[in-house]
């Protein structure tokens, strides 16, 4: 059975201080390339779920910590993806995610995405100070004065907070979240999952 509108369509909550969201989005393409799916893109804060939700990072738990770097590395491994811990890890994304917030349906969207998890899970850059988000921007060829002000809209923050406000009501507790209808998915090692329900 050829799958339906619904289930070619592929929702993806995200925020891009999470490594194991940077894995999904590295594959995501692929998938993209074999299913004809769409995929959109929802910024959310991670923070902000976690607080909702009473959830945490996994690095909070040591030995989980410890477990999920050596799976990481596994799955990058595997699908040929650079995936460089970061040593300031975690990082407060609040101003990047408004900024993503701030450009959803924007052409300078989905480029912005790139450089902001290219730089946090390549360059292993400190993507708290503004002035270092200023620097890898500016180096990708982007307006970073301008992506910068977006920022601190109130547009751009009340989406941010809307979109996290979604996020919780439809069930989410962490990131990657998928949905694919009312079908939720939660973390990278379920891409397969995700893959097989977008071909029907």
């Amino acid at each position: 059975m050829a799958p339906t509108a619904t289930t070619k369509t592929l929702d993806f909550l995200f925020d891009v201080g999470s490594p194991t969201t940077y894995l999904a989005h590295k594959r995501l393409p692929e998938i993209v390339a074999r299913t004809g799916a769409t995929v959109t893109y929802i910024p959310m804060l991670l923070g902000g779920v976690f607080k909702a939700t009473g959830n945490a990072s996994p690095v909070m738990v040591p030995a989980k910590g410890v477990y999920m770097g050596a799976d990481m590395a596994r799955f990058a491994g595997k699908h040929g993806v650079t995936l460089n811990m970061n040593p300031h890890f975690p990082i407060n994304t609040l101003p990047m995610m408004r900024m993503l917030a701030g450009l959803q349906g924007d052409d300078r969207f989905p480029p912005v995405v790139d450089v902001l998890f290219d730089a946090m899970w390549k360059g292993r850059k400190q993507m708290a100070d503004p002035a270092v988000v200023a620097e890898v921007l500016t180096q990708a060829g982007c307006d970073a004065a301008a992506l910068l002000a977006l920022a601190e809209t109130p547009e751009a923050k009340n989406r941010l907070k809307a979109n996290t406000e979604a996020a919780i009501a439809r069930g989410a507790f962490g990131a990657p979240t998928f949905f694919i209808g009312e079908a939720m998915y939660f973390g990278q090692d379920r891409l397969d999952w995700i893959e097989e329900a977008l071909t029907g």
